[in-house]
Parts: C-alpha cells; sequence; structure tokens
C-alpha cells in the first residue's frame, strides 16, 4: 500500500522550514518537505558581507512559539560555539549570512527534508494529493506551498535581460568587471539601498552610479514600536478579517512599515558619498532620480540606453543595470491541474484563516499558502516577523487539534 503523508510541503525557504522544524517536535506526524535545489540557500545573490536582518533573531524559524525547541538561533549559536563571542560582539543587527548560516544548519538537522527533488505536478487521487517529479512521487493529505516569490522585472525591460541588465537576486551569482564602468540601480527600496552600498565600497569602484527610483525620495523604514505592531499575530488577524477595499488601503499606507530602507544603510550611503564627492574630487558621482520610472531600454553599440521619466525626463547610458524592482507571488508551474479550481478575487487568491486555499471539489486535506498571502494577512506576510506563528496556524490545522498557542 502507498504511505499516505499527512502533509507534503513544497519548497525550503525560511516559512517551510520553520514548519519542518516546529513539525520535528511532533509525535506520529507524518510530513515530508521537497526541495528542488541541493541544499538551502536564502536569496544568496543578495547575501552581500555588510547587509543585516531588519528584525530581531528571536524571529526565527521557531522561538516566538517554542522557545525551548533546539532549532532555535540561539541552539544554533551554542551549538556552533560561538554563543559567548556573539553576545560579547554586540552586534547592533545580526548579519544575513550568519542567519544563512543558521538555516542551512537546520535544513541539515531536520530528517523530513529531501533535497534536490523538482516537483513537477500535484494532482488529486481518492481525495488525497499526489505529488510527482521526474523519478518519484509522494501521496499526501495536505500540501503546503513555500516556494518562494518570483524576481519582477518591468515590461520594458524583460527583453533585454542577459549578463549586463539582471535582476538584483542575481547581483552576487554573476561575475562581472564593474570597474570604472556606468551602473544603474533601478528600485528605491532595501535592496537597491544595500546594492548602491555595496558598489560604493569597491576597492575598485563603478565610474558612475545612477540610482532611479519612482520614490518621492529616499525614505527610511518605519522601526517604531506602535508600528512593529502590524508585526503582531492578533493585528494579522484582525487585518484578515476585513473587507478587500479596506486591506488594500491600509497595505499603500503601510508600505513602510516593511519596504523602507533601514537607517544604517542609509547613513553609510551618506557618508560613502561624502567621501567620494567631497574627499576624492568624483563630483555627482552617485546620481540620485527620484520620483523617476524607466519606461523604456534600448540597446546601444556598447551599453544600454534608458529612458527615464520623471522631474526631469531623461536618457541615460549604462554599461550595467541592476534591477531592485522587488518580488511578486505567483502560483508554482506544478499546480497547474488544480489553479483552475483554487478561489480567486482581483487582489490574488483567496486564504483562509488557518493559510489554506479555497479550493473546489473533494479532498480530505487541504492546500495551505506560505508567503503568498500579502493581499491577505497584510505587510507581515512576507516578512520574517511572523514565520513561526504562521507554521504553528498550519500545523495546528493539519493536526486538527491545537499543538501550538496561535
Amino acid at each position: 500500500m502507498t504511505e499516505v503523508y499527512d502533509y507534503a510541503a513544497v519548497g525550503v525557504g525560511p516559512a517551510n522550514l520553520s514548519l519542518a522544524a516546529l513539525g520535528d517536535n511532533v509525535e506520529n506526524l507524518r510530513g515530508v518537505h521537497l526541495e528542488a535545489r541541493e541544499s538551502a540557500a536564502w536569496h544568496p545573490g543578495l547575501l552581500l558581507p555588510e547587509a543585516t536582518l531588519q528584525v530581531s533573531p528571536l524571529k526565527d524559524l521557531v522561538t516566538l512559539v517554542d522557545p525551548t525547541s533546539r532549532y532555535s538561533f540561539l541552539a544554533f549559536l551554542a551549538a556552533e560555539g560561538r554563543l559567548y563571542r556573539f553576545l560579547t560582539a554586540r552586534f547592533p543587527s545580526v548579519l544575513r549570512t550568519e542567519f544563512d548560516q543558521y538555516l542551512q544548519w537546520a535544513s541539515r538537522t531536520i530528517p523530513s527534508i529531501e533535497f534536490g527533488v523538482e516537483v513537477r505536478s500535484v494532482s488529486q487521487r481518492d481525495g488525497d494529493f499526489v505529488l510527482r517529479w521526474e523519478h518519484g512521487e509522494v501521496t499526501a493529505r495536505n500540501v503546503v506551498l513555500g516556494t518562494g516569490q518570483t524576481p519582477f522585472v518591468p515590461a520594458c525591460m524583460r527583453p533585454h535581460l542577459c549578463s549586463e541588465v539582471f535582476h538584483a537576486g542575481q547581483y552576487l551569482l554573476r561575475r562581472r568587471e564593474l570597474s570604472d564602468r556606468a551602473v544603474t540601480v533601478v528600485g528605491g527600496g532595501q535592496s537597491g539601498a544595500e546594492i548602491v552600498r555595496h558598489l560604493m565600497r569597491l576597492a575598485e569602484p563603478p565610474r558612475s552610479i545612477d540610482w532611479i527610483t519612482r520614490r518621492p525620495g529616499l525614505l527610511p523604514m518605519d522601526d517604531s514600536p506602535f508600528t512593529n505592531e502590524y508585526f503582531f499575530p492578533g493585528y494579522a488577524r484582525e487585518f484578515h478579517g476585513l473587507p478587500e477595499t479596506s486591506r488594500r488601503e491600509l497595505l499603500a499606507e503601510q508600505k513602510y512599515a516593511s519596504d523602507g530602507i533601514d537607517l544604517a544603510t542609509l547613513e553609510d550611503i551618506y557618508r560613502e558619498r561624502y567621501r567620494h564627492e567631497c574627499l576624492l574630487g568624483r563630483k555627482n558621482w552617485l546620481r540620485l532620480m527620484c520620483r523617476s520610472e524607466v519606461r523604456g531600454c534600448e540597446r546601444l553599440s556598447h551599453g544600454w540606453q534608458l529612458e527615464v521619466q520623471g522631474p526631469e525626463p531623461a536618457l541615460v547610458r549604462s554599461d550595467v543595470v541592476i534591477l531592485a524592482t522587488g518580488y511578486e507571488y505567483r502560483l508554482p508551474a506544478f499546480m497547474r491541474d488544480l489553479a483552475p479550481r483554487l478561489a480567486k478575487t482581483a487582489e490574488g487568491l483567496v486564504v483562509g484563516e488557518d493559510f489554506s486555499l479555497a479550493l473546489d471539489g473533494r479532498a480530505r486535506g487541504r492546500v495551505f499558502l506560505q508567503n503568498g498571502a500579502r493581499h491577505a494577512w497584510g505587510v507581515a506576510d512576507p516578512n520574517l516577523s511572523l514565520l513561526s506563528w504562521r507554521s504553528a496556524v498550519i500545523l495546528n490545522a493539519i493536526l486538527g487539534y491545537r499543538r501550538y498557542n496561535t
């Protein structure tokens, strides 16, 4: 007889890694986590040496739900023999490279995770879900989607993607010569700011940097105490219960609670600009173009010409264009058989109180969605802040009883 798992999770980023860590503590729970890559990787193209978390390290895979878990960030530091030194270092924020090491450590430790398995399809059979890949399949009562978000590329730039025009998520994965070249960064959020800072600190920096953003300025993230209550479970539930129009309005109002630039990064960039322009004499070396949008792109014999519309329309010539234009959620291709049966609105998929998707037809279990419901659950959904809480909500739903206090 075919073994039927309680759930099968697809994708092993932080979201489903949290699910795996919390689920590992539950007796008699049969879960399997499938990941196409050969190892865990958390935005490897953006693991810049100076980049830090924008949240507390206690907002890890498990701590806010189960502080006693052996998969906490503190447990990782202790296991690696660096807990005392970490505390003594007094980092103002945790380096993202270290948090990535923590995620990799957890992924190697949890037995339910299988790497190198690329799910090709999900279908139903006798009320259960069947997940198939090239050389195998599993059957599960529930499915948890945790495949992450997809890089967003403006329509005018899609035909030109290449080794010199690419999304920011590929920044460290593409080796290229930037010395004495004109570089343009498009996007005024945290990723764009971190890349600009990194470019400014290169031993042999670019000849010039143009930084283009539709935003009215380089705006800081709102990290004040009352704003941070948007990242509480209670507020997320309150947001989820609002009418769709109200949720849409609030998302616009709360944009900079999650999508601004942290103050330390802005201060670093300002100081670097001062050093380059005032001390080294590189006048107008960093050009800031706010309230501006790239509307067109043309290939030149050497480099690219961008058509920029803003307060002062301009043609910007560049050798390298880095698109820090964010991410969007797309239902993965392997869901093509079930996609027509999923309820949708103008804002996106209909996501329930337990993060399950509304699926018509007969099924014993449910399809749950991780990190794809900002429209339904608010600004905290793609953030690490509610990572463990969301996984606990999903596990409680799969188990059919309140294993975790949510």
